[in-house]
């Protein structure tokens, strides 16, 4: 398996960061929908630092996966699979770095406009802050926030449902060329290979006996005198 992407496969570069980022993503919803619940003690506060850390990440990692695909390329579609199918793939896919993308940002611009105090990433470095503290800019980037998140829940839901259906009722190589290991790559290249096919026995014409040519007779001799 190479580092850039090939016609029939992801690379060792695009995988990691695919599932990567999904992990990320399952951890950001995961904690989002419980941190409102949480009482607001210490452990809160230190949860909510950890959820804006890892948008951070995530938006850095959408980036690097975005820019690494515009380098290396990506698949081609696998054959036989309509040209309304390919489309629908690509459209989703824009739609799910566009909203990948503004998901961190719109918690980013919210932080900044809540007039909160900047927060270090991971404890490492402080973050700056995108904009002056502004009450009405704070609730639009909330909202945005909100609605973003059940966009990229719709959106992965169809692009994993789409993996499954080419998996499982079509059987081709969509999914497995973009799972880790060397055992998928094996698969995927086996499925990719021409298969050969066996040569048809052809069969043996008649062939018409040659004439051949008469020999002249030889000529008879005549009959002595007694």
């Amino acid at each position: 398996m190479t580092l850039r992407n090939t016609d029939e496969q992801w690379g060792s570069v695009s995988k990691p960061l695919h599932w990567l980022i999904v992990l990320l993503i399952l951890v950001m919803a995961i904690v989002g929908l419980v941190m409102e619940d949480l009482p607001k003690t210490p452990k809160y506060f230190w949860v909510y630092t950890a959820h804006k850390s890892t948008g951070v990440t995530l938006l850095a990692l959408v980036l690097a996966r975005l820019g690494w695909r515009l380098y290396a390329g990506a698949p081609k579609p696998v054959h036989g699979t309509p040209t309304w199918q390919h489309r629908i793939a690509v459209t989703t896919h824009v739609l799910l770095y566009a909203v990948i993308l503004a998901m961190p940002l719109s918690g980013w611009l919210y932080d900044s406009a809540s007039g909160l105090r900047p927060f270090r990433w991971f404890g490492l470095f402080e973050m700056p802050k995108l904009v002056a503290p502004s009450d009405s800019l704070s609730d639009l980037a909330r909202n945005a926030h909100e609605w973003i998140f059940w966009g990229i829940v719709a959106l992965v839901g169809l692009h994993a449902g789409a993996a499954l259906y080419h998996h499982l009722f079509l059987r081709d190589i969509t999914l497995l060329r973009m799972l880790p290991g060397r055992r998928a790559a094996a698969a995927s290249s086996r499925a990719t290979a021409p298969r050969p096919t066996a040569a048809r026995p052809t069969a043996a014409r008649p062939t018409a006996p040659r004439p051949t040519a008469a020999r002249p007779a030889a000529p008879e001799e005549p009959p002595h005198a007694a």
